[in-house]
């Protein structure tokens, strides 16, 4: 069958050519990542309630929202955040291959059907529903060299010149800027003004909606047999602040006009003033690029970049702007070391051949081979839509090693029909394939089956396998292929009979060869020699066995395990957290000190500084974090100038800052997980108990923590000891005064929270009118005497007659997971430990660990879930009575004190999806009793 392309060689040739051309129009075209697509596509749904607190946002926005959502087609999980300034976030994870504008569709139509519970301000400014991942892909800070332009003209210019373009990208899933300072028309109040005229918060908006809105007049002349038409236009909206000032708010009829100038001060502003940027310690901002689900991310960075580059030729005199997180850069070099890798592999192969085979023609062969087997693999690669990536091409440099074999079979199959006297070359080859062939086909079969089967893994590990198992199994049949067409004919052009004065050469090579099969034939017939003893010694054999099945079972257990490497990728984020409740300027004191101390280190590039926001704590004044690039790898090869080195400086340098918790961390290596590497636990509360117990719970869990010396740290941003006020509204006085509750609370708003009013246009944008109160007028409690609201009798009273304020006690921001009060703790393994010896490790294992308090209620304890870089989570669930102890397995893992049940919450447990333990409870007695069972179900990683 095959002799056919020996005789045919031309045929033999045509089918490698095409073979190659297909395989280097798959190589142009297939896109290049580091790691295959394998975050889950993640939709996020985000809403704001101007001056609402975390609690009321959570009752009235995200409880609502989230109950609708939850159960949506194919999810998994979800979380959510309500925070003091009144935004919402709620991100919904789906399962791994889910397209992802399908699942957006899902949640917005279930978005759709909460939009009538929501409160009318929340609808109003909108609920937006966009897919996306939670990888920062690129970073880049805009900044004024000479001070000319503030913060607010570099993110309003920014967004109406720069990101609309680089939102347009194909594969950006969402591109933001770090701060809220979009123009606003400002409003400020001033209540004493006020007052004296007898106004309130609602009449001035009011009047902004009476006299700034858009109509439709209509056109005159229509149907009236005349000869032109004429289009009436109303002014529409007002555009400038001196059209604001204008609007009256009250007239009478001996012509007295009060103007909105009268009793307030208007400018053209920020629409939210907490947050502060600064890039290189000048004025600036930073604007962060994400990647969509199931985009290009190396196509979406070359891209965005083109962009900033050509629209940095139109920015004003004086503002540059500078890259602070390039994902590509990792990328680039990582994927230039494995092609490095890929060449010496080649080269190593191509000499190991020539001196096994001793003959150049024959070496030549293999040589050609190989490189048709790996180029053609890209075509497939292309076809079954992989990408070029580091396990495709690790499984590349791989196949180099098994791919040539199928060549060599075919060489000394031809080389011993020559020394077995056959008269030619082309003779050998047809005489060897007819004895070959079959074998051929089934090393190809056998091959294949030992790398497909892990193409049918699921979920994230599955996409790694996957990738990798049919790269090789792709390279595995092209080769058997060109073992059965183009080697043979290679055979019989190349190969020539061996004459016998070839034998009696003298010169380097010939002596070296002499030299290599000497001992190569000592070494043989010492492998035959041990091959019969253990032939004659069969025990040995087995013993051979044992010890190695024995030191391979205590490697694995003993290896430390990850999801990947954690490497230097020239970047890290410092987050900065300083007591609660401190002052937006302190914070920028402390900020700006950790920025003193970074700039004096050679090794950091760039950096850019936030106030106010963080990617652990959230949204606060009391939050702040730097954006840090360090310099390119190859400036970076003397020892101290790795990222371990630097991070490990900085902690001593910034351990001297009082009162501020610093912790410094670098984006984790698989993007679309999460914001930072290591690992992050969520503890959740399903009893709806008080928050401050379920914080102490928190708190003695950390504890154990970081008593455990694999963990570099771990530590959680949430904290309710944030000083606030209650506001208790007396309904009786006001029901005395003849006005209603809403009207006090209305009032509330206007003056303290910000009402947003209305909206206007300018710079081809829309933005919003925000009503409030000059900042000096809301200082402290005390100026809640300096607010009045009208009674029925047209008097104006302190609206502190109607209100008392408590001080109290609570959280900056809450989360939520599935439905249920979380918090979230964050972490990294230390030094010298990997990600899986911290899930081992950390006080999970109820046989190991020291129990921390679960509130007892009755009913549902505790629901936790544990994620670490592994990609895979644990959720227990424990469900008793009233109990004195806990065992699982026959494991006691708590006793009862003071009306708590200390318990684990957290069993880990690898294999099965889903694992069932029973819950024996013990008395006092020690008496057992049969009571629950305890249920682990593994689900995929938080972002």
């Amino acid at each position: 069958m095959f002799r056919r392309f020996i005789e045919r060689p031309i045929l033999s040739a045509v089918i490698s050519i095409i073979i190659v051309i297909l395989g280097v129009l798959g190589l142009v075209t297939l896109p290049i990542e580091q790691y295959p697509d394998i975050a889950p596509p993640t939709i996020r749904v985000t809403a704001s309630y101007t001056g609402a607190n975390a609690e009321t946002v959570l009752k009235s926005v995200v409880i609502p929202l989230e109950e609708q959502i939850n159960g949506v087609e194919n999810m998994t999980y979800m979380t959510s955040t309500a925070s003091n300034d009144g935004s919402a976030t709620i991100e919904v994870f789906f399962k791994q291959g889910i397209n992802a504008d399908m699942a957006a569709v899902n949640v917005q139509n279930r978005v759709a059907r909460a939009t009538s519970l929501l409160p009318a301000e929340v609808t109003r400014a909108g609920v937006i529903t966009a897919k996306r991942q939670n990888s920062m892909l690129l970073v880049f800070s805009l900044r004024s060299e000479n001070g000319e332009f503030d913060e607010t003209f570099l993110q309003n210019y920014s967004k109406i010149n720069l990101l609309p373009q680089i939102q347009r990208v194909n594969g950006v899933g969402e591109a933001m800027v770090f701060g809220m300072k979009d123009y606003s028309m400002r409003v400020w109040l001033k209540p004493d003004v006020m007052t004296s005229f007898g106004l309130m918060p609602s009449d001035v908006i009011a009047a902004l909606n009476e006299q700034s809105l858009e109509a439709a007049p209509g056109r005159l002349g229509a149907l009236n047999e005349q000869s032109f038409e004429y289009v009436l236009k109303y002014k529409g909206r007002l555009t400038q602040p001196a059209e604001f000032e204008n609007i009256v708010i009250k007239a009478d009829k001996n012509g007295n006009i009060l103007r909105l100038k009268d009793v307030a001060r208007i400018e053209l502003g920020a629409m939210d003033y907490s947050i502060a940027t600064t890039a290189m310690g000048k004025p600036g901002i930073a604007m962060a690029v994400f990647q969509a689900a199931g985009s290009n991310a190396r196509d979406v960075i070359i891209n965005a970049k083109k962009v900033l580059e050509e629209s940095s030729k139109t920015f004003p005199p004086g503002i540059k702007y500078q890259i602070l997180v390039d994902a590509n850069d990792f990328l680039d070099s990582s994927i230039e070391k494995v092609l490095h890798t890929l060449l010496e592999a080649f080269v190593l192969v191509f000499i190991v051949v020539f001196v096994f085979l001793q003959n150049f023609r024959a070496t030549l062969i293999p040589a050609i081979s190989v490189p048709v087997s790996i180029i053609g693999t890209f075509f497939f690669l292309n076809l079954f839509g992989f990408t070029i990536n580091l396990l495709t091409l690790f499984a590349l440099v791989l196949a180099i090693g098994i791919v040539v074999d199928d060549a060599i079979v075919v060489v000394e199959a031809v080389h011993a029909k020559l020394d077995q006297g056959a008269k030619n070359a082309r003779e050998a080859a047809v005489s060897a394939m007819s004895e070959i062939s079959s074998a051929i086909i089934a090393i190809t079969l056998v091959m294949a089956a030992v790398f497909v089967p892990v193409t049918f893994m699921k979920g994230t590990t599955g996409v790694f396998y996957r990738q990798f198992g049919i790269t090789l199994a792709v390279a595995i049949v092209i080769s058997a292929i060109n073992a059965l067409t183009l080697s043979p004919a290679l055979c019989a052009i190349f190969l020539k009979p061996h004459s016998q004065s070839s034998l009696h050469k003298k010169g380097v090579m010939q002596r070296f060869y002499t030299i290599f099969n000497s001992v190569f034939s000592t070494m043989t017939t010492r492998y035959k020699k041990t091959t019969n003893l253990l032939i004659s010694h069969r025990w040995a054999a087995g013993v051979i066995i044992l010890l190695f099945s024995g030191g391979l079972w205590y490697l694995m257990e003993t290896t430390p395990t990850g999801f990947v490497p954690t490497e230097d990728t020239g970047r890290m984020f410092i987050d900065i957290s300083l007591p609660p409740a401190t002052a937006m300027e302190r914070t920028k004191k402390v900020v700006e000190l950790v920025e003193g101390i970074v700039k004096n280190i050679p090794e950091v590039e760039a950096r850019t500084a936030i106030v106010g926001n963080s990617l652990i704590s959230g949204r606060g004044s009391s939050y702040g974090m730097l954006i840090c690039s360090l310099i390119p790898f190859d400036q970076r090869k003397e020892k101290g100038q790795d990222i371990n080195t630097i991070i490990g400086k900085l902690y001593m340098l910034t351990s001297k800052i009082k009162d501020a918790k610093i912790i410094i961390f670098t984006p984790p290596m698989v993007p679309g997980f999460s914001i930072s590497g290591g690992f992050e636990l969520k503890l959740e509360d399903k009893t709806g108990g008080d928050i401050k117990q379920f914080e102490q719970i928190s708190r003695q869990f950390l504890g154990a923590l970081n008593q455990r010396p694999e963990i570099q740290y771990a530590m959680t941003s949430f904290n309710s000891n944030f000083p606030q006020y209650q506001v208790d509204v007396n309904p009786a006085r006001c029901k005395q005064s003849g006005i209603t509750v809403s009207s006090v609370l209305s009032a509330l708003q206007g003056y303290v929270g910000g009402f947003y009013a209305s909206d206007f246009n300018r710079f081809g944008k829309q933005y919003r009118v925000m009503v409030q109160t000059e900042p000096n007028f809301r200082g402290n409690p005390q100026d809640m005497d300096n607010i009045f609201v009208m009674t029925s009798t047209g008097e104006m009273a302190p609206i502190t007659e109607f209100i008392t304020l408590k001080r109290v006690f609570g959280p900056e921001n809450i989360t939520r997971f599935n439905l249920y009060t979380s918090i979230a703790v964050n972490g990294a393994p230390n030094f010298g430990y990997s990600s899986g010896e911290v899930v081992a490790k950390m006080p999970v294992d109820a046989r190991t660990i020291q129990p921390f308090k679960i509130l007892h209620g009755g009913a549902s304890l505790a629901l936790a879930e544990t994620v670490a870089s592994a990609g895979s989570a644990l959720l227990v669930d424990l469900s008793n009575s009233a109990v004195v102890g806990i065992e699982v397995n026959g494991n006691h893992v708590g006793s009862a004190s003071s009306g708590y049940v200390f318990a684990t919450a957290i069993i880990v447990h690898k294999g099965e999806r889903t694992h069932v333990w029973n819950v024996e409870i013990v008395d006092e007695t020690n008496r057992k009793i049969m009571i629950g069972r305890v249920t682990v179900m593994v689900v995929p990683k938080k972002q």
